[in-house]
């Protein structure tokens, strides 16, 4: 299933949705500048799961070269493909949770979920030496909020059958959640293979998607709701 757009206005301009975009765009097009440096760039910024398991065992490590990268990784990409799918999927999902959290809370939250979802990948990838970059973790909690906030919402999807591309209103809960299924299913399997390092980060996925949902509550109950009865009272 590839979403194409979702039938689900929303009440503000998304400002942070795009400014995340653009930022997101700005330092792939310094990626593809730096030439043979890339490498070195990545090793630098994306998050490496070794270092962080075995940053008190050594002395060779920094604080902010192993921990910044949480951060960091998150706006990094590989190639356009994945910047491009990643982004497509905040544009099209991120207006509508921007709007019900707020634009500073949102921005809060799409951080230390990309955060968690980093997390959750070094957990499951404790010896890995190879960088993990991409905004994946970060818009999968995106789209978990956006399943439990609009599980009905119409989203237009296409979906291959065969040699021939279907497409069709879908709700929201099928859409992501078969989205959901998918990444997990991987997961799982990727515990009992003989490498977990096939170049995809699907624990990332699943940690950013589950904390997505958990946070976004959280937010709502602590904050937007407290918020609303102050205001109307």
């Amino acid at each position: 299933m590839i979403p194409v757009k979702d039938r689900n206005p929303s009440n503000t301009f998304p400002y942070v949705t795009i400014g995340i975009i653009v930022i997101n765009i700005s330092i792939f097009l310094h990626e593809l500048s730096l030439g043979s440096d890339l490498g070195v760039f990545i090793k630098q910024y994306g998050i490496v799961p070794a270092n962080v398991t075995h940053y008190f065992q050594t002395s060779d490590l920094t604080f902010s070269s192993t921990f910044l990268p949480f951060i960091s990784s998150t706006f990094l990409h590989g190639g356009f493909i994945h910047l491009i799918g990643n982004m497509w999927f905040l544009w099209i999902f991120g207006d509508n949770i921007e709007d019900k959290l707020g634009h500073f809370r949102f921005f809060g939250f799409y951080i230390l979920c990309g955060i968690i979802a980093s997390s959750v990948h070094v957990f499951f990838n404790r010896m890995s030496e190879i960088p993990c970059i991409g905004a994946s973790g970060a818009i999968a909690a995106v789209l978990g909020a956006y399943m439990v906030t609009f599980p009905r919402a119409r989203v237009i999807t296409v979906i291959p059958i065969f040699f021939f591309l279907q497409i069709i209103e879908l709700p929201a809960i099928i859409v992501l959640g078969f989205w959901f299924f998918i990444q997990f299913f991987n997961g799982a399997i990727s515990i009992t293979a003989s490498t977990s390092d096939n170049g995809v980060a699907w624990w990332a996925h699943i940690g950013g998607f589950i904390s997505g949902i958990i946070l976004f509550y959280i937010i709502r109950i602590l904050f937007v709701r407290k918020h609303a009865r102050r205001r109307y009272r």
